[in-house]
């Protein structure tokens, strides 16, 4: 048979791979149309319906608020409170009957509890029961093998009691001890104060002229003109009386009108006459008297100085002479109290003007202070105070006030004081001060004053408003923080320190620099 030519059967193969050549491209160029599709061309499917089912609650967190947990009889946590304060009270008994190891194991759990507490409020979780269950049933196995060793419950109270009492007695004893301290600290002599009185006491042993003015204004007719504007000031700080009397003048419209009273005690009275003569007060006139000059104060007369003759304090005496300005000054109808930690910032004289109404005093209520109400000084548990006076009565303040002496002797002030101090004996009415003798001897006869007269607290009180100081009459530096004191309130000492010359001859030699 004969075979065909090679080029005839060459090209029968290259016609066989053609059609496959041209089936694998048809196939790829599919592939890519349908790729390009897919990815370019992204059928928009529609979303799913929904149903109309109402929507789920979202059930918020609960979280602890530890206050009403406490606070709730059936919580966990005050479950654990109370034994926690129970188990407290069993760790003291237990140490005082020498069961260390019972008091070991209370406290153990004590601090085990405390720390449980601790994190649940701050983590605001409230407690489970597997987390408070151990240390309930723990607590509740002490507690009872407490008992079972006779701590009962009535030992438990009376031990207990008995710490209450104690830490009541401890408590009062610290207060006691902190006025003291405060009334030892304001009354401390800085040595500068020292160095100006022996100062000026030189000049009063060195130059007659100084004792003969002295004498000139000790007899005055100015001092029983009832025309004029008398002030009483009664202190043993020379210093205090310095500003007390140089603000009043320098804030007067008229100070040659102005009379002012002093009082202290016979070792001073003459350094406080030669630095009154040496220095000018503008034409006021200034009276040194020293509280021994009145024979009538006596033991037999006051009861004060009754009991300042177990003391020997001379300066508390001082205190007490507000209740006897009628003996002291017999001739005057009308005088204005000043005490010597107070600074006069506006002019006074308008004071005697107000109207007393039949009135012994006029002063500032202090019932804006919750502090300041009869309750708070008196000791109404005692029949003679419950039934004559009513707890809730309005106090007021010493510092700046204005006396009727008519008034005062008609109603017999002093007589009433007396009465009181007299029942007081024992210090069962009040513990002490003059207010309390105050509240009672003027009671029903105090006219109140507008407070922007007398402002308060600037001795203690570190948040008064400064517009309330600017607008005052007078600020008192109440309280333990004089402003002559290094304790003194820093804000408030450029009130006090104003009035005093530093560039004056004693005052120079005496105090290097302002404290």
């Amino acid at each position: 048979m004969r075979r065909r030519p090679a080029e005839y059967r060459r090209l029968a193969r290259r016609r066989v791979s053609d059609w496959i050549w041209f089936l694998l491209a048809i196939f790829i160029f599919a592939g890519l149309v349908l790729f390009v599709v897919h990815h370019f061309h992204p059928v928009q499917s529609q979303p799913p319906i929904r149903e109309n089912l109402p929507e789920p609650s979202k059930t918020p967190r609960k979280t602890l608020n530890l206050t009403k947990e406490l606070l709730s009889s059936d919580s966990l946590a005050r479950q654990l409170s109370d034994q926690m304060t129970l188990a407290k009270a069993y760790t003291i008994i237990s140490k005082e009957h020498g069961n260390l190891k019972l008091a070991w194991e209370f406290s153990s759990q004590i601090r085990v509890c405390q720390k449980l507490l601790s994190q649940a409020a701050t983590s605001s979780d409230p407690l489970t029961r597997e987390q408070s269950d151990p240390l309930i049933t723990r607590f509740a196995q002490l507690i009872y093998k407490a008992q079972d060793n006779h701590y009962d419950i009535s030992t438990t109270l009376v031990t207990l009691k008995s710490h209450v009492n104690a830490l009541e007695e401890r408590s009062k004893s610290a207060i006691s001890q902190a006025v003291k301290f405060g009334e030892i600290a304001s009354e401390s002599v800085q040595k500068g104060l020292g160095c100006l009185e022996i100062r000026v006491l030189e000049e009063w042993y060195e130059k007659k002229e100084i004792r003969k003015k002295a004498d000139e204004m000790r007899n005055s007719p100015r001092l029983v003109d009832n025309n004029l504007y008398h002030f009483c000031i009664f202190s043993d700080n020379l210093m205090a009386i310095n500003v007390v009397i140089n603000s009043t003048v320098s804030n007067a419209d008229h100070p040659q009108q102005l009379v002012f009273h002093v009082v202290t005690d016979r070792v001073r009275s003459k350094s406080f006459s030669s630095w009154f003569v040496l220095n000018d007060f503008k034409g006021s006139t200034i009276e040194v008297r020293s509280v021994e000059e009145f024979s009538w104060l006596n033991s037999s007369y006051s009861p004060i100085v009754k009991r300042m003759e177990s003391n020997k304090n001379k300066n508390y005496l001082l205190k007490y002479l507000k209740f006897y300005i009628p003996e002291i000054l017999p001739n005057l109808e009308k005088v204005v109290f000043l005490e010597d930690d107070v600074v006069v910032q506006k002019d006074l004289t308008q004071l005697f003007s107000v109207e007393l109404r039949g009135n012994a005093i006029g002063a500032v209520e202090t019932c804006l202070e919750s502090y300041n109400r009869f309750y708070k000084y008196l000791n109404f548990s005692i029949p003679i105070l419950s039934s004559k006076f009513d707890p809730q009565t309005c106090g007021w303040a010493f510092g700046v006030n204005v006396f009727d002496l008519i008034s005062w002797k008609r109603n017999d002030i002093t007589g009433r004081f007396h009465y009181w101090e007299e029942k007081n004996a024992e210090l069962a009415l009040w513990r002490g001060g003059t207010l309390p003798a105050g509240f009672l001897s003027f009671y029903g006869l105090v006219e109140p004053l507008d407070r922007r007269w007398h402002v308060l607290g600037l001795g203690f009180d570190l948040g008064i408003d400064e517009r309330l100081i600017e607008s005052a009459a007078v600020v008192h530096f109440s309280g333990h923080m004089k402003p002559w004191l290094k304790l003194a309130i820093t804000r408030y000492k450029d009130a006090w320190y104003k009035y005093l010359d530093f560039e004056g001859r004693f005052v120079s030699e005496c105090f290097d620099e302002r404290e």
